[in-house]
Formats: C-alpha cells, structure tokens, sequence
C-alpha cells in the first residue's frame, strides 16, 4: 500500500536519443532488475534540479555529457517511496561507457519492444515511440 501523506523522492531517467535511436541501459543490480533494460538515470540529490540530476547521472553511469530536451509526459510511482520522470536528452557527441550496466543499446521505434523493460519505464515508451521517427536526422 503507497503511504499517500508521504512525498516521494524523484528518480529521473533519460530518453537519450541519435538518429531516430534512444539508448536503453541493461540493469545488473538488484538480482531482481538484473537483466532487464531502463533509461539510464537516478535519485534527484538535494539541492539539485531534476534536469541536473540527470546530466550528472548519466556522466557518472555513462560517461556521457547530454542535454534535456523536454520532459516526456506524466510520472510513474516506484513503490510508495519513488517517482519516476523522464526526460528526453540528446548527447553532446562520444559512445556510451556503461559503468553500472552490463550492456546498452541503441533502438529504434519499432525495436522498442525488443528489450524486457522495467516495469516503471514501460509508459513512457509510446510516448517516444511516437517521437523516434521525427527525430531522425
């Protein structure tokens, strides 16, 4: 049961997209999320923006630099302590160096239901679904 009276702690993820393509990041922790794919992200730390938290985020998870475009629609509650956003970002050049995933990938919109998603990443993905092909250089 979700403790309603009890703000949650925004978890950021990122959308990051190239060439009609967004990155999808496989989980290795915990055993139950090892294996499983997400957009690369985490906690918003105090004093930090949402948009903040995910570039520093996906530096230390990726090694990349990337910038938000836009949040995508909605959030989704993870348990009764988190809140998941996420938010469209592009990358400011270089390859992706998983850190804290076994692997990545890059998908295109009809890929996108390829991967075993994390539950509390699956709906945002028609959302981006939608935007992959416009997004094509």
């Amino acid at each position: 049961m979700f403790n309603l009276g009890v703000e949650r702690q925004v978890v950021v993820g990122a959308a990051i997209v190239r060439d009609g393509r967004v990155l999808a990041a496989r989980r290795t922790t915990p055993p139950s999320a090892a294996g499983r794919w997400e957009f690369p992200g985490g906690k918003v730390e105090p004093g930090e923006t949402a948009a903040e938290s995910l570039v520093r985020e996906v530096a230390e998870e990726l090694g990349l630099r990337v910038s938000v475009v836009r949040w995508l629609e909605g959030a989704v509650p993870i348990d009764d302590r988190f809140l998941l956003r996420v938010a469209l970002a592009v990358a400011d050049g270089g390859e992706p160096v998983p850190t804290e995933h076994d692997a990545v990938r890059w998908l295109a919109a009809d890929e996108v239901d390829q991967v075993d998603w994390l539950p509390a990443d699956r709906p945002f993905l028609a959302e981006l679904s939608d935007l992959l092909p416009r997004l094509e250089r």
